[in-house]
């Protein structure tokens, strides 16, 4: 495999960080993300207008880029390195996939509306009684003659507060744990002023991003609202899922890249017993340590990444074998870092420990290292 970047996409990912350096300081964007508005909407508006990196995984006919799972990582690892809290990876890539997937003129209307930044998605799928199978689905959605039913709770609904629109799944044949009977309904929605029948509950994590819990009580949408085949979403709901957790991993390179420089370059300046701490063997050894879990979670990413596309059984391997290694590797180079900063890692005024909390997320985002080590070992032997 060929992990050499094109031109356009090192032009890509320089324009990116461009940008995230100039214009993105940590200070502005966790006060944005801890004040009402939650967030810089004029990020977003630059997303899409100046960078473009909106439309990457769009199709050009529908005013996309049509760029594809090396883009989306180029573009991931980039935000990941500037902490972004804007809900790229929920839109960008989650939300998309399952536009994509689901298909339809409505769909394909949201679809433009993302890469020209007028769509935010927030994905509602994991419930109070989810089990810890993904499938495990037991808001229902009954037919009433040109409508739907909606009737559910769902829980942590990534990007809620900012959404413009929700893509619910809910059972509409089968068992709660029946993988077949899962079906997509794409909804406008607004924090403020929610549907009918529609609950929010909205709260920051402690990565600074925002979430949400739903209650669906009876909620009339009409048939149309239906993405792809009634009962056939699961398929799609997986590739979704691949997608949003190849596109975390690399977010979580990104970090570490950016934990490993800082902690070594802290080294170098941190003065103990009259030298430097980084002239320590012993230090020496342990961001050595880091650096090699960095290199691992870099190899396993593109590996998933590159894999995205194929076929559902080796898509799944890479994927969780990328999900597996980063999560390791999240937790041993972030908590590394904090203590070699000592104190000062977990002040609010070092990057440290926001990068800390981020990678501590990510750990559990789209499936945890136990889910995937099972899910690894049932792609292999399936």
């Amino acid at each position: 495999m060929d992990f050499t970047l094109t031109d356009e996409q090192s032009m890509l990912r320089d324009a990116v960080r461009s940008y995230l350096a100039g214009r993105y300081p940590l200070v502005e964007s966790r006060s944005a993300a801890r004040s009402a508005e939650r967030w810089q909407p004029a990020v977003w508006e630059a997303f899409a207008s100046e960078l473009g990196i909106l439309a990457a995984l769009v199709p050009e006919s529908l005013g996309g880029l049509g760029g594809g799972p090396e883009e989306m990582m180029v573009i991931t690892e980039e935000l990941g390195g500037a902490l972004v809290v804007e809900p790229y990876v929920g839109t960008a890539v989650v939300g998309a996939a399952l536009l994509r997937g689901g298909g339809g003129e409505s769909a394909d209307a949201v679809r433009s509306a993302i890469a020209e930044g007028g769509a935010r998605i927030a994905f509602a799928l994991t419930e109070p009684e989810s089990g810890r199978e993904p499938w495990d689905i037991g808001a229902t959605a009954v037919r009433d003659g040109d409508e739907y039913v909606l009737t559910g709770a769902k829980i942590v609904v990534a990007d809620l507060p900012l959404a413009t629109h929700l893509i619910v799944a809910a059972r509409t044949a089968g068992d709660r744990l029946d993988r077949d009977g899962v079906s997509l309904f794409l909804l406008e929605f607004d924090p403020q002023a929610p549907p009918s029948g529609v609950s929010a509950t909205y709260f920051r994590t402690i990565d600074d991003h925002h979430t949400g819990d739903l209650v669906l009580d009876e909620v009339r949408v009409p048939a149309t609202a239906l993405l792809g085949a009634e009962g056939g979403a699961w398929g799609i709901i997986e590739r979704a899922l691949d997608d949003g957790a190849a596109a975390v991993c690399s977010e979580a390179v990104g970090i570490m890249r950016r934990v490993v420089r800082e902690t070594v370059e802290y080294a170098k300046q941190r003065r103990q017993f009259g030298v430097p701490i980084g002239s320590f063997q012993a230090l020496q050894h342990r961001m050595v340590d880091m650096s090699l879990e960095l290199e691992q979670s870099v190899a396993a990413t593109y590996l998933a990444v590159l894999n995205l596309e194929a076929e559902p059984q080796a898509r799944r391997r890479a994927v969780s074998a990328a999900k597996i290694t980063v999560a390791r590797a999240a937790r041993f180079v972030g908590q590394n870092a904090v203590q070699l900063h000592g104190g000062m890692g977990m002040t609010e005024e070092l990057a440290i420990g926001h990068c800390f909390k981020r990678l501590t997320a990510i750990e559990t985002e789209f499936g945890s290292a136990t889910d995937h080590l099972r899910r690894y070992a049932d792609a292999g032997s399936g």
